[in-house]
């Protein structure tokens, strides 16, 4: 098992790549702590965990935007475990628009969802990963926050940001062997994407040259990967997981 033993913290757990990240670092001997807005989803997901490992994760319930509540999250996972091995900075949000119809009140939202809490976990998981010399955070991109998208220019550049701070704190952690990697998933069947117009859908579908939509279980076993010691001499890296959407 790839992560045996390894105490594991996964924002936006509750659904889509989050869930299925969990459930696969489960499987691999993992102790999870999950964190989502939805309760009930997060109950949902700890017995589902803990007949796939016998394991309880701990639920963090929070807003990722709410500075307070993360502390608290991170001081609970130290009393817990007293360590941190991987991050996994998952949550995100996306609001369509185009430019010119961008409403400041949603753009605000949307960075400090996909961006900022990004920032701010990253320094705090650091500060419980420096104790020991040793880490790996993963950060959920998007095929959009490299190529951008049409409709998408907010949402684009909060996830290009992600990027640019994931390689720039890669190049500061690095020392204390502590990885920091972007995984940038393409068109991944999930809530988001069965809310797209159908026409869009056949749009999107026809540009990947696998001709297929990526399941959640293809980004979480991507997202293992950068969380185990098979990629120990891997950072600052974005691995694209999108069927072929940019070849």
């Amino acid at each position: 098992m790839l992560l045996e033993g390894k105490v594991c913290f996964i924002t936006g757990a509750s659904k889509g790549i989050g869930r299925a990240t969990a459930l696969v670092f489960a499987k691999h001997g993992a102790l999870l702590a999950i964190n989502g807005r939805n309760e009930e989803q997060l109950v949902s997901l700890a017995e589902e965990i803990e007949k796939v490992s016998n394991k309880r994760p701990l639920i963090l319930n929070y807003d990722v935007t709410n500075i307070d509540e993360m502390k608290k999250a991170f001081q609970l996972i130290h009393r817990e475990y007293k360590r941190l091995d991987v991050l996994v900075n998952n949550a995100g949000m996306l609001y369509d628009s185009l430019l010119g119809l961008i409403q400041p009140s949603r753009l605000e939202q949307m960075m400090a969802v996909n961006l900022n809490a990004v920032i701010f976990h990253m320094q705090y998981a650091a500060r419980l990963m420096l104790r020991q010399k040793r880490g790996s955070i993963i950060n959920v991109s998007s095929i959009f926050g490299r190529f951008g998208e049409t409709g998408q220019v907010a949402y684009s550049a909060s996830k290009a940001a992600v990027i640019g701070a994931t390689q720039s704190a890669a190049k500061e952690l690095a020392s204390s062997n502590i990885r920091v990697n972007v995984v940038a998933p393409g068109f991944i069947e999930t809530d988001m994407t069965a809310q797209i117009p159908l026409e869009k859908f056949k749009e999107r579908l026809a540009s990947i040259k696998m001709g297929r939509i990526g399941q959640p279980e293809e980004v979480a076993n991507t997202i293992l990967f950068l969380a185990s010691d098979l990629s120990s001499y891997i950072t600052g890296q974005v691995i694209g997981v999108d069927g072929g959407m940019v070849i």
